[in-house]
């Protein structure tokens, strides 16, 4: 069997959320004083646009088990919702507010659809897709 060819998902997830998780620290280690917003926008920003580059080739992906990927996906996509509600629960519940929120939620989204989106993945690259089962099946 042959590897099929496939985008770096992996590589562009973890690139990814690393971005976030620093943006996290950044504005985690200063609060509650004023802190700057710029490095943890720049970070959300550029982690942002990995997880559109990382969806748009994913997307491009022919042949693909594109059933197992949201079956799985959408999964973990529930769980990481409630994950990621339970985080910015705990951020407004702390008073956390402003720019500082933003930031943080808008970062909170990113973790909460690129950590489903890598599993979803993870799960579909090695299942067989349902066109090619059901040609082998006749």
């Amino acid at each position: 069997m042959t590897e099929r060819e496939l985008p770096p998902v992996t590589a562009l997830a973890m690139a990814s959320l690393t971005l976030i998780v620093a943006g996290g620290i950044y504005l985690s280690a200063h609060l509650p004083q004023h802190v700057s917003l710029v490095p943890a926008v720049v970070l959300l920003v550029g982690s942002a646009l990995l997880l559109f580059i990382n969806l748009a080739l994913l997307a491009r992906v022919q042949d693909f088990a594109w059933d197992r990927f949201f079956e799985v996906a959408k999964w973990s996509l529930l769980a990481y919702a409630i994950i990621a509600g339970m985080i910015e629960y705990a951020f407004v519940r702390d008073h956390l507010h402003g720019g500082a929120l933003v930031v943080l939620t808008l970062s909170l989204v990113i973790f909460a659809v690129h950590v489903p989106t890598l599993v979803g993945f993870t799960v579909a690259r090695y299942a067989e897709p349902a066109a090619v089962g059901k040609r082998a099946a006749a």
